[in-house]
């Protein structure tokens, strides 16, 4: 017996003794350099002529004039390169969602497998249009599948953007589709959010979430919009304040951060108050809100283009709100707030390219490189990964996109990216 237990000992000490052992020959880290006709960093206000990235494993390791001697070049000469792009309101498992009735068709006769394989060719379209990160808002019922599209992502099963997830948000009581079916089945009918009411629940479905996987807790704030006769946009209040303090506080003692889709008066503010890190969609913000979301530091993501999309399909009070929404675009810009790119894309269809985003953007006010910045270093920030990407420089990961133009005077230019490098690796090379 105590021959065993000396044999097991130093099989043991063995072990961990050449687990400590440093390989004779290490795997090489391959390099690569980018050859860029001009480059636009993200932090510059304008172009660079002739510039070469210098690329070792997933990390940018210099911008200069020269690429190293016998290290694999690629021909970027007729292009303009810049950081990856970020999109911070997305849905990969969602798929156009014009009517009541194109939503329940997803999430009453789609299984959330199916919808999480139609959910990894959403992520892989995001990727060649150029969007080399995403924050996903949240699934639509399908549970907690965009933690498994991420984890599919990060471990190289799939081709897709970086991502933070939000897994299934959450509303009230009533207050969320599926709904209008007969009340003895409406509570058996699933639903796209996770329903809960009270300060207590609240906490209890932050905590639950992000032990599932949530990067973000995402909350609804508002509901069936009307405008008042004064033309703001109003709306009925989903949670209490109390309610959505709650959730607030205890998502930040976590270390997570709230999104609240707030689209008109009432929701916009009870948001602010709670002291939510962004508000989404925001058709009509009260000035002073606008200036609540300045002192507070939070971020305003606007998703024009969905609006125009479901306007038509929607109609009623729809239509009249574009309108609504291009007047507080415009004012949120004067007074300062900081604006991130978000499309809310998968609430149109995929095979739409969220860069159509930049165009409503430059329309409704803002220069093209507020609407660039937008889309690099305020949404790198917005999702604290500001030390990771949003810029093309040494230690940042090599995400890098190319278009054939300058995206500085042209931004509709986004719309033809040519070229995606994520993390060093090329997925896209026309």
């Amino acid at each position: 017996m105590k021959f065993l237990y000396r044999t097991v000992v130093i099989i043991v000490v063995l072990s961990a003794a050449l687990q400590g052992q440093q390989p004779s020959a290490q795997t090489p880290v391959v390099r690569k350099a980018l050859r860029c006709g001009a480059l636009w960093d993200g932090k510059a206000d304008a172009l660079r002529k002739n510039v070469v990235i210098v690329i070792e494993g997933e990390k940018i390791a210099a911008v200069g004039a020269n690429a190293p001697a016998g290290v694999e070049a690629i021909d970027l000469s007729h292009m303009t390169c810049l950081p990856g792009l970020i999109d911070t309101h997305t849905h990969v498992l969602l798929q156009g969602d014009i009517t009541a009735a194109d939503y329940d068709a997803q999430i009453l006769k789609e299984s959330i497998p199916y919808r999480t394989i139609r959910g990894t060719i959403a992520a892989r379209k995001a990727l060649e249009y150029g969007f080399t990160t995403i924050r996903d808002l949240e699934t639509e019922g399908a549970m907690y599948a965009d933690v498994d599209i991420k984890k599919a992502i990060n471990n190289g099963l799939i081709a897709g953007p970086r991502m933070q997830v939000a897994t299934r948000a959450m509303n009230v009581t009533g207050a969320y589709g599926p709904s209008g079916y007969a009340w003895e089945f409406q509570p058996r009918v699933p639903k796209g959010v996770q329903e809960v009411d009270g300060p207590d629940d609240a906490r209890k479905a932050v905590r639950e979430q992000i032990s599932y996987g949530a990067d973000w807790i995402k909350v609804y704030s508002d509901r069936s919009y009307f405008i008042r006769e004064d033309g703001v946009l109003d709306d009925v209040p989903t949670f209490t304040v109390d309610e959505l303090k709650a959730i607030v506080d205890e998502a930040h003692r976590q270390r997570r951060k709230v999104a609240s889709h707030a689209t008109a008066l009432r929701g916009v503010h009870n948001s602010v108050e709670a002291g939510v890190d962004t508000i989404e969609h925001g058709d009509y913000i009260a000035d002073d809100d606008l200036r609540a979301m300045v002192q507070k530091g939070i971020y305003y993501a606007p998703t024009i283009y969905v609006g125009e999309y479901v306007a038509a399909g929607r109609g009623g009070v729809w239509p009249k709100m574009v309108s609504i929404h291009e007047d507080t675009f415009r004012r949120a810009l004067k007074a300062g707030v900081k604006i991130a790119f978000g499309t809310d894309a998968g609430g149109f269809a995929w095979d739409v390219n969220p860069a159509v985003e930049f165009g409503w953007m430059t329309k409704w006010g803002m220069t093209p490189l507020q609407a660039l910045r937008s889309a690099t270093t305020i949404a790198a920030e917005l999702m604290s990964m500001q030390k990771e990407v949003g810029s093309i420089e040494p230690g940042k990961f090599a995400d890098v996109v190319a278009v054939p133009g300058d995206p500085t005077q042209d931004i509709k230019v986004l719309e033809k990216v040519g070229f995606v490098m994520k993390g060093g690796v090329v997925y896209k090379r026309q």
